[in-house]
Formats: C-alpha cells, structure tokens, sequence
C-alpha cells in the first residue's frame, strides 16, 4: 500500500525536477498551472551546433467560463537542462 501512496501522491521526489509556469488565457482570463518534467518531458535539438533541449505543452483550462482555448507554451533550455533560455507563449500570457 506504501508504493501506491507514493505512485500517486503526486509529489516531486527531486527538488528542482519540474520547471512549474502559469499562463493566462487571452480570451476568458483564466490562470492555468503547468509544469515540465526535465527528465522526461525535453527533446534534444541538434540544428542549433550546441545541444539545446527543448519542450512544447498545450494547455486547456478546466471550461468553467465556456472558454476551451487551447494555449500552446514552447520552452528552450540550455545543454545542461536547468537554464530556460526562451519561453514563447500563443494563445495566452505568461504569469510571474
């Protein structure tokens, strides 16, 4: 019973695993949490000469305003998968 508390406790098991960010949707305004695993959720991009990695999440809020915009978050980190060198945003605004 132990392994499944922990399977679905939903807690990170590493500080500093996940990159957690927060969007605005444009059209109702609603705050939308995300978050990138970089562990898993990175891609290597080779095109650059230097290896960069980088990650695309759709977001969607949860439709209480009638509002099902999907808001797509593109993010680049650097070869050592800790450092956000770009984020770019359409269909909503990041949120400090």
């Amino acid at each position: 019973m132990n392994f499944l508390q922990k399977l679905f406790s939903g807690r990170a098991d590493t500080p500093g695993r996940y990159y957690l960010f927060t969007v605005r949707c444009r059209r109702c305004g609603e705050l939308i949490e995300g978050r990138v695993d970089l562990e898993n959720d990175l891609s290597v991009d080779y095109d650059d000469g230097d290896d960069t990695y980088h990650c695309r999440k759709v977001l969607m809020g949860a439709g209480n305003a009638l509002c099902y915009q999907q808001i797509e978050a593109v993010f680049r980190f650097d070869a050592s998968r800790k450092l956000l060198v770009r984020e770019v945003v359409s269909g909503g605004v990041f949120v400090e």
